[in-house]
């Protein structure tokens, strides 16, 4: 199990392929649905995820975080979209955590939730196709109210150690996401220093719940300020503390880092992600597994229409190439103009 394990995580971040997380949630994919007047239903869901696993773009595809409802769609010629995307040579992956909710005594905080019930869930999931799954702690700052506390960060990570254990027992690969968040108006030395402490305490809970190592995926935030701070970092700046951080608290046995896109512009993720790697000298894998900063292109093309499959297609490609480009440290601005 454990060399089945390890080799579903190294496939996931091989070179130059990156992870989609098309696991929004109901309420997240009307939101982004309403922002181009579209309605959400579920064969309009269907139809906007079956044209991004048909598309080119999954050349540079290792994996797709799917939600509950996808997992089980089938594609309008009836095949199951787990299928769609075994056939592009991609991982299917599941969303498993339940969402974050307000946390008792930590005003302004949250736990994520999901845990009950979880090794049975993740059972069916595989029987379903899973390989890997996905489970997002999430971490506010807000300095004037002292957030993060020890209370709601210690209780997110063990959460995060005890999914990943949990899916480890089921034969399947988890990525954990403690992701901070960049919400807010604090510098990214504060940002540093919250991340770090997150870090440590999620390996640390990892190390007591017996989870390996070689068979996970770590999903983090960059080392970036808040977007309401008045200072904001140049792209090199970004890169060096966020490589910083990561060898400072991420053990050489993890296979691989693939960031999210944590509410950055398209081409800043694709920019911070290609500084890092260029950096080099570095102990694992860094590639990408992004929701929006694959997506928004592709989605605004779309527009709900099928006359513009195609055309969301090819956005959908060229996000995708361009990542790509970046998880091999061969990605540039120029490169970026030319290809669009």
């Amino acid at each position: 199990m454990t060399a089945e394990l390890d080799a579903i995580a190294q496939k996931m971040v091989a070179d130059g392929k990156g992870i989609l997380a098309a696991d929004e949630s109901g309420g997240t994919i009307k939101k982004r649905f309403d922002a181009i007047g579209v309605e959400s239903t579920e064969e309009n869901r269907r139809d906007y995820r079956e044209l991004m696993f048909r598309s080119q773009g999954m050349d540079y595809i290792s994996g797709v975080i799917l939600y509950d409802e996808t997992i089980r769609q089938k594609a309008k010629d009836g095949t199951p979209l787990v299928s769609v995307i075994e056939k592009a040579g991609a991982i299917p992956g599941i969303k498993v955590d339940a969402g974050a909710k307000p946390q008792p005594f930590c005003p302004g905080e949250t736990i994520t939730e999901g845990l009950d019930g979880l090794a049975g869930r993740l059972k069916e999931y595989y029987d379903l196709g899973a390989r890997f799954a996905k489970w997002r702690a999430v971490i506010d700052i807000d300095t004037t109210k002292h957030i993060p506390s020890y209370t709601s960060l210690r209780a997110n990570a063990h959460a995060l150690a005890r999914y990943a254990a949990l899916c480890q027992e089921a034969k399947i690969v988890p990525i954990v996401e403690p992701e901070v968040l960049m919400d807010g108006a604090h510098d990214i030395d504060t940002c540093y220093r919250v991340t770090e402490w997150a870090l440590k305490t999620v390996f640390e809970e990892l190390y007591y719940q017996r989870v390996r190592l070689e068979g996970m995926v770590l999903k983090p935030n960059m080392i970036v300020p808040g977007k309401k701070s008045p200072v904001q970092a140049s792209v090199a700046e970004v890169a060096e503390k966020t490589v910083r951080v990561l060898k400072a608290c991420v053990p050489t046995a993890v296979p691989g880092i693939a960031f999210l896109s944590g509410g950055q512009s398209d081409e800043d993720a694709t920019a911070h992600l290609d500084a890092m790697v260029k950096l080099g000298g570095l102990p694992w894998k860094l590639t990408y597994s992004y929701g929006r900063a694959l997506q928004a292109a592709p989605q605004k093309a779309w527009s709900g229409k099928p006359e513009n499959v195609a055309k969301a297609q090819a956005a959908f490609a060229h996000r995708a190439h361009m990542n790509s480009l970046a998880a091999l440290g061969k990605w540039s601005a120029e490169e970026e103009r030319k290809a669009a």
